[in-house]
């Protein structure tokens, strides 16, 4: 049997700092998803790399930022840590935040209906912070309360907090989050392919899945953290994501509508992915010529933007 799960020795893998490598590869792997979504609507794919050339940075400044702001008295006295992003210390919250509001203004730039491209992208979201969560094992942090179950994480003496000190199992949190996103992205997929819910509403259903999630994981976990009338703050903001969320429904509707559609832009037209690309045919003027010009009408492709 399991007796734990290991942590490894070292953060890094030759000269790869693996929290951030993991953070990477969530990006990549969400950007192909949200690709291949969006190329199924009938949308640009290349649509995704613009959006991502902006939305990451954007998402990473704000993770980065709720972090430091949420959790501020823990860097008193070495502020520089700050910019140490390597060693660990993203806000979910603050990522999700800032990095969809900035990848909506580029959508919305790009032309595109933003309730499509929401429901297209959004599932890609908890895959990405699926695997970025590996990177909280190689970093030996946010882990829960000690544990005896057969799968909990070892962490080192170095790692522990000082109340902890003599307990070396504890709840894996991270690897909890990282099946929860990963059961949700699934659960995201499946209930958009019904086309049963309002454009739109993949957002509010994955704020509100994400957070229900976070909401008892949060109550498992050991770290530094502010706290709110006997809260941790994360907790409170589990509360207000649900809220807000539910709220949305109320506002919007959760059913489909005849008047709703789907159509990736906002013009009406489709990029066309599989039909070949054909030049109009040139058309004669009878009047210069004399004779009459055979007329044939081609469809070509159209690629907005």
């Amino acid at each position: 049997m399991l007796a734990s799960i290991p942590s490894p020795s070292a953060n890094t893998l030759g000269p790869f700092h693996m929290y951030g490598l993991m953070i990477a590869l969530g990006v990549v792997a969400a950007v192909e998803l949200g690709r291949s979504r969006w190329r199924t609507r009938g949308g640009n794919p290349d649509d995704l790399y613009a959006i991502a050339m902006w939305a990451v940075p954007a998402g990473l400044i704000g993770a980065r930022l709720y972090h430091v702001l949420t959790d501020w008295r823990s860097y008193e006295g070495r502020w520089l840590d700050v910019f140490k992003i390597w060693q660990g210390g993203l806000g979910i919250p603050g990522g999700m935040a800032l990095g969809i509001a900035v990848g909506v203004w580029v959508a919305h730039r790009r032309g595109a209906r933003l309730p499509s491209i929401l429901d297209a992208v959004v599932p890609a979201l908890p895959l990405a912070q699926a695997i970025g969560r590996l990177g909280n094992w190689w970093n030996q942090e946010l882990f829960g309360r000690p544990t005896g179950l057969p799968w909990g994480v070892r962490i080192d003496a170095s790692h522990r907090p000082l109340e902890y000190i003599g307990s070396s199992v504890f709840q894996p949190t991270f690897l909890y989050e990282m099946l929860w996103n990963l059961a949700l992205c699934g659960v995201l997929i499946a209930v958009d392919r019904r086309r049963v819910m309002r454009p739109g509403n993949i957002l509010p259903l994955y704020v509100l899945g994400y957070f229900v999630g976070r909401l008892w994981i949060e109550a498992l976990r050991v770290d530094t953290a502010s706290i709110i009338f006997g809260l941790r703050v994360n907790i409170w903001l589990s509360f207000i994501g649900i809220g807000g969320s539910l709220l949305t429904f109320a506002i919007r509707g959760v059913q489909r509508r005849p008047q709703d559609t789907d159509e990736p832009y906002a013009d009406g037209h489709r990029w066309a992915v599989d039909a070949e690309v054909t030049e109009p045919s040139q058309q004669t003027d009878p009047e210069s010529t004399g004779s009459t010009a055979t007329e044939t009408n081609q469809e070509s492709d159209h690629e907005p933007l």
